[in-house]
């Protein structure tokens, strides 16, 4: 059986490493990778492939960046031949960029089944292009693997048949998993003269944050201060760097002294300086799902999450963007009055190989 999987950005990468390994396995599934190009500077792509021990794309369309509705359009019209050419059992999509909808409407208009790893999850807020591709993916899909029983719950009040859905954990935490064992003997730190426990880690990409002066305004408001009490790392992702160049705030930006700005990190670079954190600031989903499973605390600097566990039993604080508010969850991580954290269930390191077995049972 072939099973074409998919993938297009940064998180596509982290999620697609052990659901490849898991499928070694077994001798009749022939897995065929395809890597959209969604996601082209080499930071931010091909050093995951490096890094994470990732074999070359079998297939590579090479879209490159463009709108929602273009950078879709173009999957769409380049991954069709694929399909009619190779004829799969099935196709394989991780997460909710716009590689992972666009592959799945082709696939479910050729009458492909469609097997959405990390579907069921909802952020309910539907300016987020993400959410509309989750929606969209979970309609189309046949087999639904879920990290977190919020996603069970969602898909069942939506109509999805209990058979297809399975709660089967986090493939993130299984390559986060692996690649810890790396990390001793990193010296990330001593690039940046930091200390363990000593600083904050940034992170910034969403639209909603970084196109808007105003909201990035209340941002910079509450890393002013932070940053006058521990370093703040900022690794900056393209489009943050773009906003910034061409904003008002630079000027301030460069003014902050214990706010250093660097290049986007490798996997194994970020995910050491992560662990070492006293706190991670974000808005990205998947980063929140890593410090819970470190254990660092996180403060997510968005209005909702479509990954409620983290904040149920994990580390993570959800304050959106008002500077007291951001301030606030940073004083709680200071004095040490957040509950313990835990980990979710079945967030272990085996998920792969449970979907793996399910796909085996089911399609091979």
């Amino acid at each position: 059986m072939k099973i074409i999987c998919v993938v297009g950005a940064r998180p596509n990468f982290v999620k697609i490493a052990p659901i490849l390994e898991a499928f070694k396995a077994y001798d009749d599934i022939e897995a065929i990778l395809v890597h959209t190009g969604q996601h082209y500077d080499k930071m931010m792509s091909d050093s995951f492939f490096q890094t994470l021990g990732i074999r070359a794309p079998d297939i590579s369309l090479g879209v490159g960046s463009a709108t929602h509705a273009q950078q879709t359009a173009a999957i769409m019209k380049t991954f069709e031949p694929i399909l009619l050419t190779h004829n799969p059992g099935a196709v394989l999509v991780v997460g909710d960029v716009n590689s992972t909808v666009a592959c799945s409407l082709v696939a479910a208009k050729l009458h492909i089944p469609v097997l959405h790893v990390e579907a069921g999850l909802r952020s309910h807020d539907r300016h987020m292009p993400e959410e509309i591709n989750r929606i969209v993916t979970d309609a189309l899909s046949n087999e639904l693997f879920c990290t977190e029983p919020s996603g069970v719950t969602q898909l069942i009040e939506e109509g999805k048949d209990k058979e297809n859905i399975h709660l089967v954990g986090n493939v993130m935490i299984d390559t986060l998993v692996k690649q810890q064992k790396k990390l001793e003997g990193l010296e990330t730190l001593s690039l940046w003269d930091l200390q363990p426990g000593a600083y904050a880690l940034l992170t910034l990409h969403r639209p909603s944050n970084v196109d808007h002066p105003e909201t990035f305004g209340r941002i910079l408001d509450a890393l002013q201060v932070i940053q006058n009490d521990i370093p703040i790392l900022f690794p900056l992702h393209p489009r943050t760097k773009k906003n910034l160049e061409k904003s008002a705030f630079k000027t301030r930006i460069e003014e902050m002294k214990g706010l250093r700005l660097i290049a986007p990190q490798d996997y194994l670079h970020f995910l050491h300086l992560m662990s070492e954190a006293k706190v991670v600031l974000t808005d990205s989903g998947g980063i929140q799902e890593e410090t819970t499973y470190l254990q660092v605390p996180c403060i997510t600097l968005r209005e909702n999450t479509e990954r409620p566990i983290t904040c149920e039993i994990g580390s993570n604080q959800l304050v959106g963007t008002q500077t007291q508010d951001i301030l606030n969850a940073y004083n709680r991580v200071v004095d040490g009055t957040l509950p313990p954290p835990q980990r979710p269930p079945l967030w272990d390191g085996n998920t792969a190989n449970r979907i793996a077995e399910i796909i085996h049972q089911r399609y091979a």
